[in-house]
C-alpha cells in the first residue's frame, strides 16, 4: 500500500452518479470525502462498492477553491459482507427491499443496507413497482466470489410458457416443436409459441435436411430458470 494512502470506510454509494462517500479520521477529527467509482482499471472488472467497505485512497488537494476529492480508491474488506457470506453457508435466506437504480434491479438487505444486483430469469416477469415497499426474501448467488455477489428472489413470476415447460419436464411429456432457425451448429426450436427458444444438437446429416417450420418431437431433459435442454424423441 502507498505510504500516502488513507484508510476509511464507505458510508453511502450513489449508483446513478457513480460516486461513494467515505468517512475517515484526520488529526483525530472525523471527516467525509467523496470519490468517483467509474474509473476502470485496464484489464480488470471494477469492484462493486457497498456501504461498509473498508478502503484505502489518496487525496487530491484543493485547486482554486475546489473541494478536495479522493482518488486511487482500493477495496480492502467488508466485515458485514463476510458475515452474510458465512451465514449463507448454513442458511442462505435473507430479507430486504427491492430497489430500481439506473434501470437495474437491486435488493437492499435490511440489516446492513447492502445492495445486491437482482438476477432475473429471461422467462420471468420483472417485479412490479408496487412491490418495492414490501419486504422480499432472497438468497445470495456466488457466495464464493465476493465481488460477484448477486441476489435471487425466492418468489418468481414466471411467464405461462415457462410454467408449462416445468409441467412437461416433471411429467416427461413429449412436445411438438417447430424449427425456428437452422445453423451449422444446431437447430433452434420454439416451445409453446415464440417465448421460449432452445437449441438442439443433431447429427450433421439430419441437420442438413431440416428447414424452418419443420416439426420435431422432443422431451425436456434438463430445466432450470436459466437453461432448458431438450432431446429428440427416438
Amino acid at each position: 500500500m502507498d505510504n500516502n494512502a488513507i484508510i476509511g470506510k464507505i458510508t453511502s454509494v450513489n449508483h446513478e452518479k457513480q460516486y461513494v462517500s467515505i468517512e475517515y479520521i484526520h488529526k483525530d477529527k472525523k471527516k467525509t470525502i467523496t470519490c468517483k467509482t467509474d474509473d476502470k482499471e485496464k484489464g480488470k472488472k471494477p469492484h462493486q462498492y457497498r456501504a461498509g467497505d473498508a478502503v484505502s485512497f489518496q487525496i487530491k488537494g484543493a485547486d482554486r477553491g475546489k473541494r478536495i476529492v479522493a482518488w486511487d480508491l482500493k477495496f480492502l474488506y467488508n466485515t458485514a459482507i463476510e458475515q452474510l457470506i458465512h451465514k449463507a453457508g448454513t442458511d442462505n435466506r435473507f430479507k430486504g427491499y427491492l430497489k430500481l437504480v439506473d434501470n437495474q434491479f437491486f435488493v437492499k438487505e435490511w440489516d446492513n443496507y447492502l445492495f445486491f444486483p437482482l438476477v432475473l430469469s429471461k422467462w420471468e416477469n420483472p417485479p412490479a413497482e408496487k412491490s418495492f415497499n414490501e419486504p422480499v426474501e432472497f438468497k445470495l448467488l456466488h457466495p464464493d466470489k465476493p465481488n460477484k455477489l448477486a441476489a435471487e428472489l425466492f418468489t418468481h413470476d414466471y411467464i405461462p410458457e415457462f410454467r408449462k415447460a416445468v409441467q412437461h419436464f416433471k411429467n416427461k411429456t413429449e412436445i411438438d416443436a417447430p424449427v425456428a432457425k437452422v445453423s451449422p451448429y444446431g437447430a433452434y426450436l420454439d416451445l409453446f409459441g415464440d417465448k421460449i427458444q432452445v437449441k438442439i444438437q443433431l447429427p450433421a446429416e439430419e441437420l442438413s435436411t431440416l428447414k424452418t417450420g419443420d416439426m420435431l418431437k422432443v422431451i425436456i431433459t434438463h430445466l432450470s430458470n436459466t437453461r432448458i435442454v431438450v432431446e429428440k424423441v427416438k
